[in-house]
């Protein structure tokens, strides 16, 4: 399996951004797909996940309304939409694929966000 992220990058705080996740040698429609991240010096903390056909999302408490995750099956690609961004959104950005329960399968190489205020 592998899991290619992209869009990464410097913004200014406030500014958009949209990160994708490739995926390759898995059937892509049976997995909850998500993201993580970690910021400098502190843990790696849980961002968002989808369901295998985006019928539901769920995402960490602090980041509901900014950021909104979508997938395209026919791609094999997850999206994170990113908005508002702030200087503490800073943090390398990681996709997962979820098995049962939400256990992480597999992670990818992360890509870097580094927000400047």
């Amino acid at each position: 399996v592998q899991l290619q992220a992209s869009g990464g990058g410097l913004v200014q705080a406030g500014d958009s951004l949209r990160l994708s996740c490739a995926a390759s040698g898995l059937t892509f429609t049976t997995y909850r797909m998500g993201w993580f991240r970690q910021a400098p010096g502190k843990e790696r903390e849980f961002v968002g996940s989808i369901s295998w056909n985006a019928g539901s999302a769920h995402y960490a408490d602090s980041l509901k309304g900014r950021f909104t995750i979508s997938r395209d099956n026919a791609k094999n690609t997850v999206y994170l939409q990113m908005n508002s961004l702030k200087p503490e959104d800073t943090a390398v950005y990681y996709c997962v694929v979820q098995g049962v329960s939400g256990r992480v399968d597999y992670w990818g190489q992360g890509t870097l966000v580094t927000v400047s205020s």
